[in-house]
């Protein structure tokens, strides 16, 4: 019996291996607080580190009194918002954004910009525009034509730099270099540019319109010669070419109409010894116009819309 109970007293107490465990695992503890102190912390790190900790322990942040609660509204999921559409009134008023004007226009301002009209029949005064609109192309187009033909006849003076055809609306316009043309100084056709002028003669027969021979100088003064001033020679230079174009009765007289311009409207400014060689011509200026017909229609197209010329100004700069 006294052995037994020696046995049970030797087995209540701690286990021999616990004090070495203690031992090693207060090493390991003095070593990493060691580590530690060693260290230096990264702060942008050690705030993503904690966020991310944040994030999976379920920290909530703390909503200040002043923000807006943030929720989710069950109308909003379920439900899909309209846009919503403007409904135009019809109401007529008197607009106008020009207060000089002489008299203001009559409709809606909210609504869709709209023609003033006094025919009863508006789809008949619509065609009628149509048809105006059409036939002021046809006419546009037809300039066109006129003008290839001469590019054509004049192809080698044009590659050589002595010509130039410039189309503008209704307006055809041919413009004679001095280069080749003139003396400097001179208001007499050079010989060798006669030739020229009967090409250019022979195809104005088929083109109608009037005929403007306009004279150009550059804006040095004359102090020399036979004429008193650029004035005397643009006058004198445009009657050249005037005089050549119908010395044969080939063109009506009465199409023609001679200018003189001196300096006063420059083709380029006059900055060097080029850009004065560009201003010195002589221009030939074919002005077709509208026929009688449809400046007629025109007309009363204008008596019953009169912003129809709206619509031929957007086709023509110049008719």
């Amino acid at each position: 019996m006294d052995a037994f109970k020696e046995e049970e007293e030797e087995d209540t107490g701690t286990p021999g291996w616990m004090a070495t465990f203690a031992d090693l695992m207060s090493l390991l503890m003095c070593f990493f607080v060691l580590l530690l102190s060693f260290s230096q912390i990264d702060l942008l790190k050690y705030k993503v580190v904690a966020g991310s900790m944040r994030d999976a322990f379920g920290v909530q942040n703390r909503i200040k009194v002043m923000d807006t609660p943030k929720g989710t509204s069950i109308t909003t999921t379920e439900f899909s918002p309209g846009k919503p559409v403007p409904t135009v009134v019809e109401t007529v008023n008197q607009v106008t954004v020009e207060p000089t004007q002489a008299s203001l226009s009559v409709g809606n301002p909210d609504s869709a910009k709209q023609t003033l009209r006094y025919d009863r029949d508006a789809s008949k005064q619509t065609d009628a525009e149509k048809t105006l609109e059409k036939k002021v192309k046809s006419l546009l187009m037809e300039t066109e034509r006129n003008a290839d033909q001469l590019a054509k006849v004049l192809e080698k003076e044009i590659k050589d730099g002595k010509i130039e055809i410039q189309v503008r609306g209704r307006t055809i316009t041919i413009r004679i270099r001095e280069a080749g043309s003139f003396t400097s100084g001179s208001a007499v056709l050079n010989a060798n540019f006669l030739p020229i002028m009967t090409k250019l003669r022979t195809a104005l027969r088929s083109i109608l319109g009037s005929i403007g021979v306009e004279g150009h100088t550059d804006d040095v003064p004359i102090s020399f010669g036979e004429f008193r001033s650029n004035w005397d020679l643009s006058a004198a230079r445009a009657l050249s070419v005037a005089h050549e174009l119908i010395k044969t009765n080939e063109l009506d007289n009465s199409r023609f109409m001679v200018v003189g311009h001196a300096e006063t409207k420059p083709h380029k400014p006059n900055l060097d010894d080029e850009s004065r060689a560009l201003n010195r011509r002589v221009e030939i200026i074919i002005r077709q116009g509208l026929d009688m017909q449809t400046e007629e229609e025109i007309r009363k197209i204008q008596s019953m819309n009169p912003e129809v010329m709206e619509i031929i100004q957007q086709l023509s700069n110049d008719i």
